[in-house]
């Protein structure tokens, strides 16, 4: 009788992916690159068939249908219903003022926050593999990010899309390329490789070609597994410090309440509160700025974007 295969990283990680059902439906995104071709197959392999397979064509390249006509072979392949749109990201990033990466992100999120209403399914799959952990935890770094930035992606979190609440689950978060690399090689997978993931114009590939071999060189030690184990221990203590924080909607707040909580948990109080208002891009500055309208006598206005303000009035804070 042959030897069972032995469980690759992937195959482990999938297995052991917390909050997944095999009898639950579930989003998974493929944009057709590999990593996204791979955790299809893993979740395929392992039992999955509730899976509903979803692709967003973010136009920016000519031949970017191939992708989606790649993709909806590859779910009819697996016999697994299939879900596509097309978005002009490129005129998207200019109308909202955005990046090309803030712009395809939120394309994305809209698009399965659409499918997932189609489908009474609020629960999507993502591919993000321990590289992107630590990439993204450096951008947010330069960013200035706190440590929720810094925490980097969860392998389960909740947003809120449109009033829609999204569960976005990240099996592969602890899988490093290399492995998604061999995984791909052993089992002979085949997928579209994305020109763009090495335009070095883009901020995050600059980091993943330029900055992190530079750093690894330097510092003659492996700088990523560090990363990758700062972000790791970072998200627990965010965990911690959300479970720790006073829930705010758009309502007004209480001054007096906001003047007994940490500081920490004021200006976590104060950036819910903010996005609860729909203020966009919400920094340091804003923050600390409404904070100060707590702990501070004057001024007793501060400005914000999207021609607003936040005021103090009869002990409570109010945006206008």
């Amino acid at each position: 009788m042959p030897a069972k295969p032995r469980p690759t990283l992937v195959d482990k990680a999938v297995a052991n992916a917390p909050r997944m059902r095999l009898d639950q439906p579930m989003l998974v995104g493929v944009s057709g690159g590999r990593d996204s071709v791979v955790l299809l197959h893993a979740l395929f392999t392992a039992g999955y068939r509730q899976l509903i397979v979803c692709h967003l064509d973010h136009a920016l390249r000519p031949d970017s249908d191939a992708d989606a006509w790649f993709v909806a072979e590859l779910a009819h392949k697996y016999e697994l219903p299939f879900e596509a749109d097309r978005v002009d990201v490129a005129a998207l990033a200019a109308d909202r003022k955005l990046s090309i990466e803030a712009a395809a992100r939120e394309a994305r999120y809209q698009f399965f926050t659409q499918v997932a209403r189609i489908h009474w399914c609020p629960r999507v799959i993502l591919a993000h593999h321990a590289d992107d952990q630590v990439e993204t935890l450096l951008l947010n770094l330069f960013r200035g990010s706190g440590r929720c930035g810094l925490s980097g992606m969860q392998p389960v979190s909740v947003r809120e899309i449109h009033g829609a609440r999204m569960e976005m689950h990240r099996p592969l978060l602890g899988v490093w390329r290399d492995e998604i690399d061999a995984y791909a090689k052993k089992h002979r997978l085949k997928f579209h490789e994305d020109e763009s993931n090495d335009d070095r114009r883009f901020t995050r590939n600059r980091v993943r070609h330029e900055l992190l071999p530079l750093l690894e060189k330097t510092l003659d030690r492996e700088v990523k597994r560090a990363l990758w184990r700062t972000a790791t221990v970072l998200g627990t203590e965010e965990d911690y410090l959300a479970a720790q924080t006073p829930r705010v909607g758009a309502e007004p707040l209480r001054v007096a309440d906001l003047k007994a909580l940490p500081l920490a948990l004021l200006r976590r109080v104060v950036l819910d509160w903010l996005r609860c208002h729909g203020v966009e891009d919400v920094g340091f500055d804003d923050v600390e700025a409404v904070c100060g309208l707590v702990t501070k006598l004057k001024p007793a206005k501060v400005n914000l974007s999207g021609h607003r303000h936040a005021r103090r009035t009869a002990g409570k804070l109010r945006i206008e």
